[in-house]
């Protein structure tokens, strides 16, 4: 779905692609194996376990994909390890069309004193050292393109914890970058059961506006993890697409109502999943109940009959 989101559009080709927390790369297979072998001309990841990173390399080879058309560089993320990225010439700067990433979710940090005037972070604040999501999304926002799309994985606190992270919030809503908030069914990844959900931000956003759309009640329940069908994916994808209202599914939210809500983006204060109470008709209730006490009536003597042939005791009737 990530790989969906992120290149869901009129774009037949992409310059380039990155996910920042790689993995085995699995991710940025699935986005070329959407646009096809030839809509990608550079696949970019970063990963800092080693053996994850070598298998990454790996994985790229054995699926096709020409050692010149990807890169991936072993190295911290969060401290931005990587040179090439940290190149502040404008006009070298990489950017990339498209960015994915499923880091790891509240992943503890130690921010030192230096990265508050990191470029990266600069112009929102340094996210807490209880949980680096806001690092990891202000690093992946920060190399995307102007007319480029970013999708992520987060904890569902992002939209709504305080502190630091309600800054960081703030400023990228005022800004007009966070297009899409997606909630997703508990159990979903493992290790961890946690629902989780998906951002889309964009720089250069059109409509003054954030879809919502919780997709928590719709997957396929499994024994140890739950999953999301083929049919669960589309609808998620077309409703973004067309940025459609559906009851109890998805909305478009103004900022002047996002405001109101002083910047939370808790998904539930947007969308109702409460199912109103059916309406009972009393008369329907009792004409059912008078019905049942015929049965009884009826069947408790059709049963005497058969204990008076048998000269036992019978049961006794109102």
């Amino acid at each position: 779905m990530l790989d969906g989101l992120a290149v869901t559009g009129q774009r037949k080709q992409l310059e380039s692609v990155f996910d920042f927390a790689c993995g085995s790369g699995s991710l940025l297979l699935n986005v070329r194996h959407r646009m096809g072998p030839n809509g990608i001309g550079k696949i970019v990841g970063q990963e800092k376990n080693i053996t994850t990173y070598n298998l990454a390399r790996m994985n790229m080879l054995l699926h096709g994909v020409k050692d010149s058309e990807f890169e991936i560089y072993h190295g911290d993320t969060l401290t931005n390890e990587w040179d090439w990225l940290r190149e502040m010439n404008p006009a070298k700067m990489p950017k990339f069309d498209a960015v994915v990433a499923n880091p790891p979710l509240s992943y503890r940090w130690e921010p030192f004193d230096a990265l508050g005037e990191d470029v990266r972070f600069k112009n929102y604040g340094m996210a807490p050292k209880s949980a680096a999501d806001f690092v990891f999304l202000l690093h992946g926002f920060h190399y995307l393109k102007q007319d480029g799309v970013m999708a992520i994985i987060l904890p569902h606190g992002v939209l709504f914890r305080g502190g630091a992270e309600d800054r960081i919030r703030t400023k990228l809503l005022k800004d007009g970058h966070i297009d899409t908030v997606i909630g997703l069914p508990a159990n979903l990844f493992f290790p961890t059961g946690i629902p989780v959900c998906i951002l889309v931000l964009k720089k250069c956003k059109k409509p003054d506006d954030v879809l919502f759309i919780n997709a928590a009640e719709h997957f396929e329940k499994g024994k140890r993890q739950n999953r999301l069908l083929p049919e669960h994916i589309d609808k998620i994808l077309t409703t973004y697409k067309d940025r459609k209202n559906e009851n109890r599914y998805s909305h478009c939210v103004s900022m002047e109502e996002i405001e109101k809500n002083d910047f939370n983006l808790n998904i539930s204060c947007y969308i109702s999943t409460h199912e109103p109470e059916k309406d009972i008709s009393l008369q329907a209730v009792n004409l059912t109940l008078v019905d049942l006490q015929e049965q009884i009536i009826r069947s408790t003597q059709t049963h005497n009959q058969f204990l008076k042939e048998l000269g036992l005791s019978l049961f006794p009737l109102e």
